[in-house]
């Protein structure tokens, strides 16, 4: 929406905020007569999508926190990120609470419009159509959250007063019920596309998106299997992969040779220009407040970032090589060059030693005291050489690598970068929901051409050879649980996924494996990869190449955070989720 709503927004938060829109998180705005207009209806549409923006953790947009309180993402350590991985999250912690108050004063902006919808002096019904349906997906969005970060909660389907507060939680299994058949019902009354809006307005996809993930997540496959097919068919011709440029020429190789960059998809360009994204959460650079850091919370200290989030050693030795086989399979893996014939995904989403990042040479060792600074090239000199911050910050990153996906090299034309940014940033993307159909139909054995067809797409688009034909129902998962690992690391999924699999009590107890001095390694670090594509370490052997962050998840609480403690004692209707 780097048109239309931008420019709306200027005027929208404006009116919200003297509208004292911002009230407790299960109540709505009083205003009395709002909306009164149509105009005034679109207001409280745009300011429920400009909401959803506010949802942060240390300045980055949720959903590339989610990735880095996993197996395959790690933060800066501290109580906020370091407590969730440790099972010591507590009723106060910040991470925990924002969902929960964001989603529901979301929710209440919902309402604000969809209680006085038949209300609205002149509204026709095209109108009244198209607020209404907006406004159901994005509750029913917020909903989806919330069940899955914190189990049952109250299902508010209106707005709540002084009177009505004390909401009881409902069921997880009712909530989904519920967010199914509002899905189902608002779906056809939506656009099939919304890309004259930039996608950051809902579409008839987003919503079948949306629903067939709430059915595959609920493991109710066959239903995720038809809806999600459903949303691919309308998807063609409207929605398609984009090819990495040419810089995935450079994956592999060393920083002399050239820098990858997703941009074309993941940056300012992609998301102006890429096919792939679905549905989209806006920045706007001239709205106060509707900016984020998240360039400066990810960049490397060189980069004048300070290195917040990152890749762990366990995603990074996930990558096959370009033959299709895991490192400890694989001819092609060298132990000198383990960079190299991987997967172009490992360099094309994440930052590691020996590439180049931001326009400089990116190397954790200390044994490299400078570095090539390649900005001096951009006029026409040969790169300079630099201290190496690096390698030397104490606040450099803390597990070796660095994520490139979520960075646009556009917000650095110089050496320094503010700290603001309005790159935007992507909810729902087409392979996500390629592989939703794919994963649903390996669920009901049904391992038809059609699921080979999705995921070799994915394949195909990042240079990795197709499946072998003929796989089982335990290979294929395997292959299905690869992709979604490393095709949509850091696009926030990661946390959800290990639940539902069951695998969090494996892969979130014993270590996470980090190389934050880039040493060199051996695989014999790694004893085999299990039936979910995660690496298992020989950890007497790993622990002498690596540092590690011990993680613990206890079954029966870990499953979801706790509900905040200032939810607990405004309402004394809420039970407290097990072993807070």
């Amino acid at each position: 929406m780097k048109n239309l709503i931008k420019i709306s927004l200027l005027f929208i938060i404006t009116a919200c905020t003297s509208a004292d829109m911002d009230l407790q998180p299960l109540n709505g705005p009083t205003s009395g007569t709002f909306p009164a207009s149509y105009e005034e209806g679109k207001m409280g549409l745009f300011a429920a999508y400009r909401n959803l923006s506010t949802l942060d953790a240390a300045s980055t947009p949720i959903w590339h926190v989610m990735d880095n309180i996993t197996d395959i993402g790690y933060a800066r350590p501290g109580t906020n990120y370091t407590s969730p991985i440790t099972s010591s999250i507590t009723t106060t912690n910040a991470l925990a609470i924002k969902p929960w108050e964001i989603h529901y004063k979301t929710i209440a902006r919902c309402h604000a419009v969809l209680d006085r919808l038949n209300d609205i002096p002149g509204l026709t019904e095209a109108q009244k159509t198209e607020l209404g349906s907006e406004l159901r997906f994005i509750r029913a969005y917020c909903y989806s959250q919330l069940i899955e970060l914190y189990g049952g909660v109250p299902l508010v389907k209106s707005t709540v007063t002084l009177d009505n507060a004390n909401v009881p939680r409902t069921s997880i299994t009712e909530i989904q019920q519920f967010i199914i058949e509002e899905l189902g019902a608002v779906a056809p009354q939506l656009p099939i596309s919304q890309s004259q809006f930039g996608n950051v307005r809902a579409s008839r996809i987003a919503a079948l998106m949306l629903k067939a993930r709430v059915e595959l997540y609920s493991k109710q496959y066959a239903a995720a299997a038809a809806t999600s097919k459903q949303a691919l068919d309308l998807a063609a011709g409207v929605h398609s992969l984009t090819a990495f440029n040419s810089s995935v020429n450079y994956v592999g190789k060393d920083h002399t040779v050239g820098e990858p960059d997703p941009s074309n998809i993941f940056g300012h360009s992609g998301f102006s220009g890429s096919k792939e994204w679905i549905w989209v959460a806006e920045y706007n650079i001239n709205v106060p407040g509707y900016l984020h850091n998240q360039q400066y919370y990810s960049a490397s200290r060189l980069g004048k970032g300070v290195c917040y989030w990152g890749p762990t050693q366990n995603l990074i030795d996930s990558y096959e090589m370009t033959d299709g086989l895991s490192i400890t399979e694989s001819p092609l893996y060298d132990e000198t060059n383990p960079f190299k014939n991987r997967d172009p995904r490992l360099d094309m989403y994440a930052v590691r030693p020996h590439s180049r990042y931001l326009g400089y040479q990116f190397e954790p060792n200390t044994a490299f005291s400078k570095v090539n600074n390649y900005w001096t090239v951009v006029n026409g000199s040969a790169p300079s050489q630099v201290a190496n911050a690096d390698a030397t910050n104490a606040y450099r990153s803390f597990s070796g690598y660095l994520w490139r996906k979520v960075v646009d090299i556009a917000d650095f034309n110089s050496t320094s970068v503010s700290g603001n940014s309005d790159l935007n940033v992507g909810i729902f993307r087409l392979p996500e929901l390629m592989l939703i159909y794919a994963e649903a139909k390996i669920e009901l054995n049904q391992l038809d051409n059609s699921v080979y067809d999705v995921i070799n797409q994915i394949r195909a688009r990042a240079k990795m050879p197709a499946l072998n034909n003929g796989l089982s129902q335990t290979e294929l998962r395997k292959a299905l649980r690869y992709e979604r690992k490393v095709e949509l690391a850091n696009d926030g999924l990661r946390w959800y996924d290990i639940r539902r699999w069951g695998i969090a009590n494996n892969v979130m107890n014993g270590y996470l494996y980090l190389n934050r001095n880039a040493n060199n390694w051996t695989k014999s670090a790694i004893s085999s990869f299990d039936e979910s594509a995660n690496p298992v370490y020989n950890h007497p052997k790993a622990s002498t190449y690596f540092t590690t962050q011990q993680v613990v998840y206890k079954v029966n609480k870990d499953e979801y955070w706790p509900i905040p403690q200032s939810e607990m004692d405004a309402n004394p209707s809420l039970k407290q989720n097990p072993g807070y």
